[in-house]
This record gives structure tokens, C-alpha cells and sequence, in this order.
């Protein structure tokens, strides 16, 4: 562990990842920021490999100006009895969701999933798809977040992260 702190780097962006978490490996060891479209709201998701690589962490803060933080954390996982990639994510204001995490090409798919806060539920689907790439791999990567309305799915933001320095 102290030959990552000294270089900077955590040891846990090197974990050996379950290989249904493959896919997430880029996002590991890394913060993503990204600024929401005509406003000075960001959104900050740092990734990190617990458990030796058999979950990936994601905290996650929403800053605004004049506002509190919105923080939440999410666990991804290897769910080996569904054979698949499925999250937990609960955040500071009481809301929590539980979902799953697919591939479309180089895409995240995170299908229809409930998030439920103070007694209400919405119903959002995701869409991570890596854009621009340096020698390291993708440098950012689109975030589409849709949420189900009476008439049919509509965007709540679209949002470009950059891996952070």
C-alpha cells in the first residue's frame, strides 16, 4: 500500500476485477467530473475496487453553489446466483435504488430501475458510454440519464465526465 500512496496512485485502481466487472475497469482508480449543462451544478464520481476486486465502489457528490452537497455511494457487484453486474446505490437525502448494469458494445447500460425517496418512486434508465480515449484508455465518458413519464421516456441530463488528473 505505501508504494501506491507514494506514487500517488491507489493500489485498489489495480485490483483483479470479477469478470463480470470488466467492463467498469476504466472507471477504477479514478475521479469523473462534469459540469451540467447551462448551469454551475457538477457532478464528481470517484471509483475505487473493494473487497479485491469483487466490488467497484462509486462516490458520488452533486456540488452547487449556494446548495448542500447531494452525496451518494454505489456498490457494484457480481450477483453470481443472476449472472450479472447489479448495484446498490443510497445517497445523504434518503433515497435508494437497486438495479443492474449490462454492456452494449463499449456502452454501460444500467436498464429501467426504482428510485425510491420519501415514500415516492421514479423510474430512470442510464446510459455510460465511453467517449474520448489517450493512452490510458477512455479520458471521459457520456453519461444519459432518462426518467419514465406518463409520456413515455424523457431526458433528465446528458452530461460529459472527465477523468480527473
Amino acid at each position: 500500500m505505501a508504494l501506491g500512496a507514494i506514487a500517488g496512485v491507489s493500489v485498489a485502481a489495480f485490483a483483479d476485477p470479477s469478470p463480470g466487472l470488466k467492463p467498469m475497469a476504466f472507471l477504477a482508480g479514478h475521479c469523473w467530473m462534469g459540469e451540467f449543462p447551462g448551469s454551475q451544478r457538477t457532478d464528481t464520481h470517484c471509483f475505487q475496487w473493494v473487497y479485491e476486486g469483487k466490488a467497484l465502489r462509486d462516490t458520488h457528490t452533486v456540488r452547487a453553489p449556494g446548495r448542500p452537497d447531494y452525496v451518494g455511494e454505489t456498490t457494484y457487484y457480481w450477483d453470481p446466483a443472476g449472472k450479472r453486474v447489479e448495484y446498490l446505490y443510497i445517497e445523504n437525502q434518503g433515497g435508494v435504488s437497486h438495479g443492474t448494469v449490462t454492456v452494449d458494445g463499449d456502452a454501460l447500460v444500467f436498464p429501467a430501475a426504482q428510485y425510491v425517496a420519501e415514500g415516492e418512486a421514479m423510474t430512470y434508465r442510464v446510459r455510460w458510454t465511453p467517449q474520448t480515449s489517450d493512452g490510458d484508455g477512455p479520458a471521459s465518458y457520456e453519461a444519459w440519464s432518462e426518467a419514465q413519464t406518463k409520456d413515455g421516456w424523457t431526458t433528465m441530463f446528458k452530461l460529459v465526465l472527465k477523468r480527473q488528473p
